[in-house]
């Protein structure tokens, strides 16, 4: 499974994103004795991800989807700006 990682080109945040999708599941309910529901083996058939924003300026038309590259270069700043501090 790919993690899609974002930018908000209006402040510059990485880390915290609003995303609304639909999702198609099939998963196995499993019930206890009691009624109680755990599940488990969920497999995603299909998402959609409908709606991305900033959840620090409230932007949605300035967040854009990173390439693999450009996600991988984020989080190598990102953990040494971490270990400076």
């Amino acid at each position: 499974m790919t993690t899609t990682r974002y930018r908000c080109t209006a402040c510059g945040n990485l880390t915290r994103f609003d995303v609304t999708s639909t999702r198609r599941t099939r998963a196995f309910h499993h019930y206890s004795v009691g009624g109680q529901l755990e599940v488990e083996d969920e497999e995603v058939l299909d998402e959609v991800v409908e709606d991305v924003s900033c959840r620090w300026c409230g932007n949605g038309r300035a967040v854009v989807e990173l390439t693999e590259q450009e996600a991988a270069d984020a989080a190598a700043d990102t953990g040494t700006r971490e270990q400076g501090s």
